[in-house]
Protein backbone atom coordinates (compact mmCIF):
# COMPACT_ATOMS: atom_id res chain seq x y z
CA UNK A 1 0.00 0.00 0.00
CA UNK A 2 1.34 3.41 -0.94
CA UNK A 3 1.41 6.19 1.62
CA UNK A 4 1.75 9.71 0.25
CA UNK A 5 4.67 11.62 1.67
CA UNK A 6 4.06 15.34 1.94
CA UNK A 7 6.45 18.13 2.75
CA UNK A 8 5.67 21.57 4.12
CA UNK A 9 7.07 24.21 1.78
CA UNK A 10 6.06 27.35 3.72
CA UNK A 11 3.58 28.80 6.18
CA UNK A 12 2.04 32.13 7.09
CA UNK A 13 0.56 33.17 10.41
CA UNK A 14 -2.86 34.49 9.36
CA UNK A 15 -4.54 34.98 12.76
CA UNK A 16 -4.12 34.00 16.39
CA UNK A 17 -3.72 30.20 16.42
CA UNK A 18 -4.23 30.01 12.63
CA UNK A 19 -1.60 29.14 10.05
CA UNK A 20 -1.86 28.79 6.30
CA UNK A 21 0.42 25.89 5.44
CA UNK A 22 1.63 25.32 1.86
CA UNK A 23 2.92 22.00 0.58
CA UNK A 24 5.29 20.86 -2.14
CA UNK A 25 2.39 19.69 -4.32
CA UNK A 26 0.85 23.19 -4.38
CA UNK A 27 -1.92 22.44 -1.91
CA UNK A 28 -2.50 24.79 1.03
CA UNK A 29 -4.46 24.32 4.25
CA UNK A 30 -5.57 27.06 6.62
CA UNK A 31 -5.57 25.45 10.05
CA UNK A 32 -6.98 26.83 13.31
CA UNK A 33 -4.96 24.97 15.91
CA UNK A 34 -6.74 26.40 18.98
CA UNK A 35 -9.34 23.58 19.31
CA UNK A 36 -6.61 20.91 19.47
CA UNK A 37 -4.17 22.56 21.89
CA UNK A 38 -4.59 20.22 24.83
CA UNK A 39 -2.58 17.59 26.58
CA UNK A 40 1.02 17.66 27.68
CA UNK A 41 2.50 18.13 24.21
CA UNK A 42 0.11 20.62 22.61
CA UNK A 43 -1.07 22.65 25.64
CA UNK A 44 2.05 24.91 25.70
CA UNK A 45 1.03 26.19 22.26
CA UNK A 46 -1.99 27.92 23.82
CA UNK A 47 0.48 30.70 24.51
CA UNK A 48 0.33 32.57 21.19
CA UNK A 49 3.93 33.71 21.60
CA UNK A 50 5.01 30.07 21.77
CA UNK A 51 2.74 29.08 18.88
CA UNK A 52 4.20 31.85 16.73
CA UNK A 53 7.73 30.45 17.24
CA UNK A 54 6.86 27.76 14.71
CA UNK A 55 9.40 26.85 12.08
CA UNK A 56 9.86 24.23 9.39
CA UNK A 57 12.13 21.35 10.34
CA UNK A 58 14.69 21.12 7.51
CA UNK A 59 14.84 17.32 7.60
CA UNK A 60 11.25 16.27 8.33
CA UNK A 61 9.78 19.20 6.35
CA UNK A 62 6.98 19.71 8.83
CA UNK A 63 6.01 22.36 11.36
CA UNK A 64 7.86 22.17 14.67
CA UNK A 65 7.92 24.23 17.85
CA UNK A 66 10.68 24.84 20.41
CA UNK A 67 9.13 22.40 22.93
CA UNK A 68 9.37 19.53 20.44
CA UNK A 69 5.75 19.64 19.31
CA UNK A 70 5.13 18.73 15.70
CA UNK A 71 2.47 17.34 13.41
CA UNK A 72 2.92 14.73 10.71
CA UNK A 73 3.06 16.66 7.43
CA UNK A 74 0.57 14.23 5.86
CA UNK A 75 -1.88 15.07 8.67
CA UNK A 76 -1.45 18.78 8.02
CA UNK A 77 -1.82 18.22 4.27
CA UNK A 78 -5.15 16.42 4.76
CA UNK A 79 -6.23 18.36 7.87
CA UNK A 80 -10.02 18.27 7.21
CA UNK A 81 -9.85 14.46 7.42
CA UNK A 82 -8.14 14.57 10.85
CA UNK A 83 -9.45 17.75 12.47
CA UNK A 84 -12.44 16.15 14.23
CA UNK A 85 -10.30 13.30 15.58
CA UNK A 86 -7.76 15.78 16.99
CA UNK A 87 -10.56 17.81 18.59
CA UNK A 88 -11.96 14.69 20.22
CA UNK A 89 -8.54 13.75 21.58
CA UNK A 90 -8.13 17.29 22.95
CA UNK A 91 -11.45 16.97 24.81
CA UNK A 92 -10.29 13.70 26.38
CA UNK A 93 -6.90 15.15 27.33
CA UNK A 94 -8.32 18.34 28.89
CA UNK A 95 -12.02 17.78 29.60
CA UNK A 96 -12.23 21.02 31.60
CA UNK A 97 -11.25 23.00 28.49
CA UNK A 98 -13.93 21.39 26.30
Amino acid sequence: MKHAIHKVRSFDIVAAYTLCVSFEDGKAQTIDFQPVLAGELYRPLRDVDVLNRVRIDPEARTLVWPNGTDFDPATLHDWPEYEHEFQEMARRWDPVQA
